[in-house]
This record gives structure tokens, sequence and C-alpha cells, in this order.
């Protein structure tokens, strides 16, 4: 179990390492290590029994200097102000190393969704998109599903703000259903651009993914779709896991069947014919490949100290604490950072933006053509960067790449007094 480290010093930790191979002004550097506004919100709404409850909202905008804000909006107990924070910042470089035109936004609301009916769900967040509509728009901030929301709650958001704005504005949210404005693509974009980063990391490091072992912790959309989609490249799925436990077979799993199993039983535990192991079991499996597809923290120094995978693939948001970054570093342990492997959520999103404001679809196969490009391309600066700064890993990299192009952004628009 990984200790307690607050996500946005994490996040100010990794901007300092990639800073010190870059000449950067102080105060550019501090406006690089803090979002630019924060909002907070109590969310008062009634539940089906009559009674109000409280609910506490946040957003944060960080660095808009290369377009909008672009970020989702999560529904979790552990949602608090530091976490949207670090969230954002990540979106931002993010959005960088893939070069798509935004800045980062997050939000979220401190719930547990699963305490809640549908019918509370909708007015919690129509509540919410009616505290953020002074604050987004689509050329304002974009907010996009993100843990525990999804094409749903991005409907309701949109219907409430076109509603009190009295306006059809499809590109204020993206991640809708297709029928309400969204892209073709975007359900698998995030799972599938995991799948890309570990095919061109293989590729980089002269290894056959092809028959490579792999681990996938956490079984959500990013995981389980990677995890299929790293199995249709010929890569074996050992092990996955969820909020129950791990299921874990040698031979290897049928994962569109664990996926079923879940779709049924809430459970990936509750699969035949395999072993059940612990969230951390997984993490520690050799195998060729893991990928942490979970929640933030979730791979401590101690834990990377027994991590047998060589090639760690970031499906979720800030896994690695610094401590395992370093560790993993001095082990030669390659880790593609989630700025890259899990871009494929807003990169999608950014495709379902410029559909909303042409009002014109693109095909399933032009959106995943498209994603392969920018995901492909991201990882060739990533690794130019990497090799022609002598820089100590690949996530120094990935930042040194995208805090080029803020601050390129930044100097080309000069400052405002």
């Amino acid at each position: 179990m990984s200790e307690a480290v607050n996500p946005f010093e994490s996040l100010q930790e990794q901007v300092d390492d990639a800073a010190a191979y870059l000449d950067v002004d102080p105060g550019q550097l501090a406006r690089l290590k803090h979002p630019e506004r924060v909002l907070e919100t109590n969310l008062a709404v009634e539940m089906d029994d009559g009674r109000i409850e409280v609910f506490r909202g946040y957003r944060s905008q960080f660095n808009g200097v290369r377009g909008p804000y672009k970020g989702g909006i999560r529904y979790h107990p552990d949602v608090n102000r530091d976490e949207v924070k670090a969230l954002s910042g990540w979106m931002a470089f993010k959005c960088a190393v893939v070069d798509v035109p935004y800045g980062g936004g997050k939000g979220g609301i401190a719930i547990d969704p699963d305490d809640c009916s549908a019918s509370e769900l909708e007015r919690i967040t129509r509540s919410f998109a009616t505290e953020l509509r002074p604050f987004v728009g689509r050329d304002r901030d974009i907010p996009a599903p993100d843990v525990n929301t999804g094409q749903r709650e991005m409907n309701w958001f949109k219907d409430t703000y076109e509603t009190l704005e009295n306006t059809t504005e499809p590109g204020v949210v993206t991640g809708k259903a297709i029928e309400s404005g969204g892209s073709a693509g975007r359900v698998e974009a995030t799972g599938r651009s995991v799948m890309l980063a570990a095919r061109e990391a293989c590729r980089y490091l002269d290894r056959d993914l092809s028959g490579a072992t792999v681990a996938v912790q956490g079984f959500g959309n990013v995981g389980r779709i990677g995890a299929r989609l790293l199995a249709e490249q010929g890569a074996t799925v050992v092990a996955v896991s969820d909020s129950s436990g791990a299921v874990y077979d040698p031979a290897g799993l049928d994962t569109e069947a664990v996926a079923a199993t879940k779709a049924e039983t809430g459970n990936v535990v509750d699969h035949d014919g395999v072993e059940v192991r612990t969230n951390e079991d997984l993490l520690t499996l050799d195998v060729d490949l893991l990928v942490p597809a979970a929640l933030e923290n979730a791979i401590d120094g101690g834990l990377a100290r027994d991590v047998s995978a060589e090639v760690v693939v970031e499906g979720a948001n800030g896994p690695l604490t610094p401590d395992a970054d370093d560790v993993f570093a001095d082990r030669g342990v390659v880790v593609v950072p989630d700025i890259l492997a899990n871009a494929g959520g807003v990169t999608v999103s950014y495709f379902e933006w410029v559909q909303n404001r042409q009002r014109f679809s693109w095909s399933e196969e032009r959106v995943n053509d498209e994603l392969e490009t920018m995901v492909v391309d991201g990882f060739d600066a990533l690794t130019d960067a990497y090799e022609s700064h002598d820089l100590p890993s690949y996530r120094v990299a990935a930042y040194v790449v995208a805090m080029r192009r803020i601050l390129r952004a930044a100097e080309q628009s000069g400052t405002w007094p």
C-alpha cells in the first residue's frame, strides 16, 4: 500500500526535475507550477427522500496560454483541492506533449456515486453545471468524463448549460454520446493510446510486444480497453484487477470474458477458472509490461522495489510517487509517462470539439488514424528529447517537450500588465 503523497507536490517535483534541463525564468517556472484559478463550490441538492445534502465540488484551470482549459470531471469520495490542481496541471502538460491546443483543467465532486440514485446524480450534475456555467464554454473551459463519469453525465452537463444559456453549444463538453454530438472512437481513446504507447516503447527498445506478458491494474474503461487492445497486438494479458482484487492466469486471460463477468457481477474476482490475488500482488507479478490504470499513488518507493516488470506504461494519472520514479530510474525500469500514454482521451476529445465546431462528423477509422499519428509523433518528440539532451527518464523528456511548447507560447503572447 502506497504512503500518502500529495499529488500536487508530485506534479511540482516533476516540473522542477524537467526545469533543471531548461533555461527557465524563475517567474515563468512559478507559473508552470500553479493553476491560474481554482473554484470551490458547495452544492446543496435535494435527495430522493426530501433531505438536503451538501457536496463539495472543485474546478481547477491550469495555464491557458495554449488554448481553452480542458479536462475531466470525476466523482469520487477522495476528490479534493490538491488532487484537482495536480490533475489540471498534468492535463496542461499532456495537451502540450501531444501538441493539442489546450490548457489544463480538471474538476470533481467529493461523492461516492454508488450511494446515489440516477435521479440524485442527475440533480448533482446539473447543480455543478450551473455553478460552473460562468467559467466554461467551448472557447473557455471544456469539461469531459473522468473517474465514475461518462456520456450520461456529459449529456446532462451539456443540456444544463445550453438551457441556461438559451443556445446550442455541443462543444461545451466532450465525451458525449454520439447522438448528442459525441465522437466515434472516444470511448476507446485512452485505452487505445495506452496500447499505442506500449507498442512504440517496445519498438524503440527493440522488444516484441507480441508474446509479452502484461498485468493491468484497474479494469475500468482505460484498463479494460487497453487490455483488450494489447491482447489484439499479440500480448498475453495474465492479470487484471479492480477494487475487489486481481485475477491471474499465467496462460493468459480472455479479457472480454473477464469484462463480461465484471459487467454481470460488478467484480473481476467472480470470474471462474482463475487465481484470485490482491492488487499489490498484481503490481509485483513477473511480467514484461505493467499498466497501472487505476488512481494516483498506486506505486510508492517501497513497492517499486518489488515490481518485476521492465516496462511500465501509465494508464492512470500519477500512478507513481516521485520515490517510485527514483527507484525505477535506479533499477533501469522504463516508465512511459501518463502525460503521453493516456493522452488518447484528450486527443479524441479535441477531435470531438473540432467536429462540433465544424458541425461535421468523422468516421471512426479517421479518428483512430489521427490519434495514432499524434501519439506516435508525441513519442518521437519524447525520445528525441531523451536522446539529444541525455535526460534521465522518459518522464523528464516528456515534460521538457511540453514545457518548451508552453514557454514558447507564453513568450509569443507577451506580458499583460
